[in-house]
């Protein structure tokens, strides 16, 4: 397995302390503060960890406090209800003896009903798209010196490949259009664990959500005169799908308001199956002067 991945696959295998106590590590993400999927994906792997026979179809989280990329996170699982079809599981994310993340994630028994879907978008294929990586050292060769943080952000290799159906430079953004859809999958393959492929796609689904708000615009985080942060993350699974083979992720972002953004997401597989949907709302603090603390 490629290593990059191998090391995001490792990083979720959280280590269990006691009866519903868990502890995962972070990644340094080019900053000091943990990046939010990575604490999302772990506390589903948590709160999975103390359920049987059932699957999770919602999580919703809050995003309390950044967390501290060099410092364990204890994950605290409280078992809400385990009713005839349904189980709740409520998970604080501590470090530093505070939560940084507060997530509810409700769990059912398999069971056959009703479906439908929405259609999947016509747009290219993964295999027509530059991937974002070779984007990136392109804005990059154009834009000339950087502050070293962005430009190890832009250079970096991720565990998960995008291909943006309608790219944008976020090192000279314009204003666009209030949506972007984006391909990705993980860049090897994955063993077949459901609950990994639910973690890992849980782990993507922080990506991109806020700049989607950010487009209308022409606004990206790497401005220093922008502050940006998650604030909250809802996901709802609806089917099973491989994060390893290609997913379309299509964002719109409905209103900006009170420095904050909202952005919603569709989840759709090669098939055109919807396997999953999100929300998120994120701050979009525009600042005279470069912050000198966190938000």
């Amino acid at each position: 397995m490629n290593e990059i991945l191998a090391s995001l696959v490792r990083q979720m295998d959280l280590e269990q302390l006691e009866v519903n106590l868990f502890r995962g590590q972070s990644k340094d993400m080019w900053g000091p503060r943990v990046f939010g999927g990575q604490v999302i994906g772990q506390a589903l792997i948590a709160s999975e960890r103390t359920i049987e026979g059932r699957v999770p179809h919602s999580l919703h989280a809050y995003f309390l406090l950044p967390g501290d990329v060099d410092a364990p996170i204890v994950y605290q699982v409280d078992r809400i209800r385990d009713g005839k079809s349904f189980s709740a599981r409520r998970v604080q994310a501590i470090q530093h003896g505070r939560p940084i993340l507060s997530m509810i994630a409700s769990f059912q028994a398999p069971e056959e009903g009703l479906e439908h879907t929405t259609t999947m978008p016509d747009v290219p294929p993964p295999e027509a798209l530059t991937p974002i990586a070779v984007l990136n050292e392109r804005w990059l060769a154009e834009a000339g010196p950087l502050p070293p943080r962005a430009a190890e952000a832009l250079l970096s290799r991720s565990a998960i490949e995008f291909r943006p159906v309608e790219p944008q430079n976020p090192l000279a953004p314009t204003p666009r259009a209030p949506r972007q859809a984006v391909w990705f999958r993980a860049v090897d393959r994955l063993p077949d664990d459901p609950r990994l492929h639910r973690c890992i796609l849980a782990y993507a689904s922080d990506y991109h959500l806020v700049g989607t708000a950010l487009r209308p615009h022409g606004r990206s985080w790497f401005q220093k005169t922008m502050v940006v942060a998650s604030i909250d993350h809802a996901l709802w699974f609806h089917r099973d799908a491989r994060v390893d083979e290609w997913l379309l992720y299509v964002m719109d972002s409905p209103t900006a308001q009170g420095a904050r953004g909202l952005a919603r997401g569709q989840i759709y597989d090669a098939a055109g199956r919807l396997v999953a949907s999100d929300a998120q709302e994120g701050l979009m603090r525009v600042v005279a002067t470069p912050p000198t603390s966190r938000p």
